[in-house]
């Protein structure tokens, strides 16, 4: 499987597997279906709930750690310094891990200053092998690695047919970090699974809309995390690499950016004050 360098020059996978949204009471036999398949980058957070249950995947699954690629990410509440070395104390103990490889910071909101600092101690004493962002817009992430030490390895950004970020990817490209792709089939919206252009290139292929907006998205160097409960799904979603979209498909999905987020929108106030106020302990 095609893996990407960051820029520390950590080899990251090019195709993982998300388990936002999964019930912790799913996540741990959803990640091991998925280690059966074959991926080893998993994706987490302390707002998901089941750090615990991917960590109890990975540790009983019989693959040596340094096999896997494991992100978690920090939640706003827990920005200021040392309320980030707690938390990133707290997941680490959750998944039962020495070590994180990628620890993201979750939204662009909040002192994220601090938090970045917490993330570059804890980077530069080898508890992370990578450090990066969810979620940031050019000129919030342009601002934090101006004025600190360690540059993001990865931007981790809602992108899919219908808001595919070129602009942050073209600055992500220049600036040598890494976009990393969150919903990449927009959580459903737009009904994208009927979606004509894709399903005529997905016809043409004798694949599904699912593996051609993740073939899409690997051509572009965009790393994926799909998520799925399905096993099948999952060997679907994993097997990506053995075919290749012309020149003119990839330009047919162009055509379908709206240039606008279906599922939340960055710039709204209420959704940016609920996020920023979102606790997710005491």
């Amino acid at each position: 499987m095609k893996d990407v360098r960051l820029n520390n020059g950590v080899m990251m996978p090019a195709i993982g597997f998300g388990v936002y949204q999964i019930p912790e009471n799913e996540t741990e036999r959803a990640v091991n279906d998925a280690i059966e398949v074959g991926y080893r980058m998993f994706d987490t957070a302390a707002s998901y709930f089941n750090e615990e249950q991917v960590g109890n995947a990975i540790r009983h699954s019989g693959i040596k750690r340094e096999e896997f690629f494991i992100t978690t990410k920090l939640w706003v509440q827990d920005y200021e310094y040392e309320d980030a070395l707690r938390a990133f104390d707290k997941s680490l103990k959750l998944l039962g891990l020495d070590y994180i490889d990628l620890y993201l910071l979750h939204k662009p909101y909040g002192n994220y200053y601090a938090a970045w600092r917490a993330c570059e101690r804890l980077y530069k004493e080898g508890l992370i092998r990578a450090i990066g962002v969810t979620s940031f817009s050019n000129e919030r992430l342009q601002d934090l690695f101006l004025h600190n030490e360690v540059k993001p390895a990865v931007n981790q950004l809602e992108t899919h047919p219908f808001f595919q970020q070129q602009a942050a990817n073209t600055f992500l490209q220049k600036e040598g970090i890494q976009h990393e792709a969150w919903a990449p089939f927009a959580e459903g919206q737009n009904d994208i699974w009927n979606n004509p252009v894709l399903k005529t290139i997905a016809e043409r292929h004798g694949r599904t809309v699912g593996q051609v907006v993740l073939r899409w998205l690997n051509q572009r160097n965009v790393v994926v995390i799909p998520k799925t409960v399905h096993k099948e799904r999952m060997i679907e979603n994993f097997s990506i690499c053995d075919f290749t979209l012309t020149e003119q498909e990839i330009q047919d999905i162009t055509g379908l950016d709206t240039g606008k987020s279906p599922i939340y929108d960055d710039m709204d106030l209420a959704t940016v004050k609920g996020i920023g106020l979102h606790r997710i302990h005491e």
